[in-house]
């Protein structure tokens, strides 16, 4: 992989996972490592809920499936980095 590759591929990611700011990334990062050590969606929101309270979610019953497809790129997406050895 190329550097305009990586630089494409970065530029994407951002415009997926959007914005966020320090907390919410701690959250997020709470919420991936919960699903790497095998727990489901719910229970991985449930734990990162408890120790980032200000950044709770609470999705309705229709949104599980988006948030775990959201959580699993962001899993991914972690993943590609450490491969690349660049930090967010």
């Amino acid at each position: 992989m190329n550097v305009n590759e990586i630089n494409v591929y970065l530029q994407r990611a951002r415009e997926i996972i959007g914005e966020r700011s320090e907390a919410e990334i701690a959250y997020d990062d709470s919420v991936v490592a919960h699903l790497s050590r095998g727990m489901d969606i719910k229970r991985a929101v449930r734990a990162a809920n408890q120790e980032y309270p200000d950044e709770a979610l609470t999705p309705g019953p229709d949104h599980w499936t988006d948030l775990a497809s959201r959580y699993e790129y962001i899993r991914e997406h972690k993943g590609i980095l450490k491969r690349l050895g660049v930090k967010e």
